[in-house]
């Protein structure tokens, strides 16, 4: 259930993730095979969502070559809260001016603490 969804990602979504990755891009950019990528997904490490009929990888997911610190905490937490792949991208996405900026960008700045403080508070 938790590897790709075919739920319909909608237009404002898709447009808030920015860049999307194949699954054979961000293998490549994390420099491990596709199949690597494929058992993150089904860990809950990293998350794709059907595009065109493709699992796509949200590129912001990425830094470095490696896949943001905190990501992978901060998506238990949202699937505990009880959201789906896409309510998961529109929240990471979405501007928060008291973090500043998106819960995103504060993990890929290392301020993941405060991002998984809210999203732990979303399961109560």
């Amino acid at each position: 259930m938790h590897a790709t969804v075919d739920s319909a990602l909608d237009p404002r979504t898709d447009a808030l993730a920015g860049e999307w990755l194949s699954l054979r891009e961000t293998a490549d950019r994390l420099g491990i095979k596709t199949n690597r990528i494929k058992q993150l997904i089904s860990e809950r490490r990293l998350l794709a969502i059907r595009r065109a009929g493709e699992p796509m990888v949200p590129a912001a997911f990425l830094k470095d070559g490696q896949v943001i610190k905190g990501l992978a905490g901060t998506l238990t937490l949202l699937s505990d809260a009880g959201f789906d792949e896409v309510e998961t991208v529109r929240w990471l996405f979405t501007a928060d001016d008291t973090l500043p900026g998106t819960p995103v960008e504060a993990l890929s700045e290392n301020r993941g603490t405060e991002v998984r403080r809210r999203a732990q508070a979303l399961a109560f």
